[in-house]
């Protein structure tokens, strides 16, 4: 259920189809990647493989390693717990 609200969340942060929603979280986080990077976003940086996500739907596999990866995550924490 999390992986399908994925496209859901990066839209309502800023990630959308048409590029980076100004005044969003996105617009904050690339700024703040620009800033740190000398003025660009860097290829494969956190911001610009979230605004590929959210430029496209995601594949099934991205969908199964979301799902792996979240799910290990869950394991991880649980077992402090």
């Amino acid at each position: 259920m999390a992986v399908e609200a994925v496209p859901m969340v990066l839209s309502a942060m800023g990630f959308t189809a048409a590029g980076i929603a100004s005044s969003s979280i996105a617009a904050k986080m690339m700024s703040a990647a620009a800033i740190a990077n000398g003025g660009g976003v860097a290829s494969g940086s956190l911001v610009a493989t979230l605004q590929s996500l959210g430029a496209t739907r995601l594949s099934g596999l991205t969908k199964f390693i979301l799902g792996s990866t979240g799910s290990a995550i869950a394991a991880g924490i649980a077992r402090f717990y």
